[in-house]
């Protein structure tokens, strides 16, 4: 059986989209792909608005096994997934790369985070679907 591909999410401070997507890639598609997170600086925690929003969305603590980490202490990720964080986004070697372009979170009210929380989860499932019908492991 071959390995599922690992899939990083990446943002600069590791504090909310980034962390976002590592949870609803375990919750949505972890039979396809392996999850993971990080950035270039480190926050003490999870934005506290997100963590809250996923366990009343999801059901998911993201604090119980969730912390922000730097991208040097990341495993050799085959696709890389870019929040959003521009020219200061860190560069990471894989074998397919792509950005979702969404806004920063910090400072938004409920609305705003479950619009971008909603987005998170539709390009899971299309990259879900991606890695099943295209993702080469070659």
């Amino acid at each position: 059986m071959k390995q599922k591909p690992r899939v990083a999410f990446i943002c600069v401070h590791n504090s909310c989209r980034s962390q976002i997507a590592e949870a609803l890639g375990r919750h949505l598609a972890s039979d396809v792909f392996e999850s993971c997170s990080a950035g270039t600086e480190t926050v003490s925690q999870i934005n506290q608005d997100a963590v809250r929003l996923m366990k009343e969305l999801y059901g998911i603590d993201m604090e119980k096994s969730q912390y922000s980490k730097l991208v040097r202490e990341l495993p050799p990720a085959d696709i890389v997934v870019t929040m959003g964080c521009n020219v200061n986004c860190p560069y990471l070697p894989c074998k397919h790369r792509e950005d979702w372009g969404l806004d920063d979170l910090t400072g938004q009210g409920d609305e705003v985070f479950k619009e971008i929380i909603g987005k998170i989860d539709a390009n899971i499932i299309t990259l879900k679907k991606f890695i099943l019908e295209e993702f080469s492991f070659a």
